[in-house]
């Protein structure tokens, strides 16, 4: 078994909460993807169509930037990726960590954090922005409820 990284996306907490309890439970190093200009709660308002995230998700092509790391992705085999769902699918900050590095030969499990919906197209539409990996729907947490971070994260 190789090196594992939890990497994870998170605008207001919840899913940094999830994937350090992930940490917990299996041997990983934890990274976050940093948004350049963090989101703020108006941002964050799915309800105006104006609003940062509205216009970043009803532009699949949007990458927003992310801070620059020296992250070496390299060295990991197996990368745990986390975030909210947005609109069914990732957020497009998502798409831009995965086309920031080489993940060719990795292993993807996805993470998520939801009020209520699925994966849906998540898995189809990040596997564009990492071609060569191999990226499998993992497990979405509508609540934080440690227990079940604990059991899924024995699985892996």
């Amino acid at each position: 078994m190789g090196k594992r990284l939890v990497a994870y996306f998170s605008a207001s907490g919840t899913t940094k909460k999830v994937a350090e309890m992930i940490v917990d439970h299996v041997r990983a190093d934890l990274f976050e993807i940093t948004p350049k200009i963090p989101y703020t709660k108006a941002d964050l308002d799915w309800m105006d169509k104006k609003s940062r995230s509205s216009v970043e998700m009803n532009d699949k092509k949007f990458r927003p930037e992310v801070m620059d790391t020296d992250i070496d992705i390299n060295a990991y085999d197996e990368i745990i990726l986390g975030f909210p769902i947005w609109w069914y699918v990732a957020p497009t900050i998502v798409n831009t960590f995965l086309e920031k590095y080489n993940f060719s030969g990795k292993k993807i499990i996805l993470f998520a954090t939801s009020g209520g919906s699925g994966f849906g197209n998540t898995a189809r539409e990040l596997q564009t922005s990492a071609p060569d990996s191999v990226i499998t729907e993992g497990k979405i947490f509508h609540n934080v409820v440690k227990q079940q971070i604990a059991e899924w994260a024995g699985t892996l």
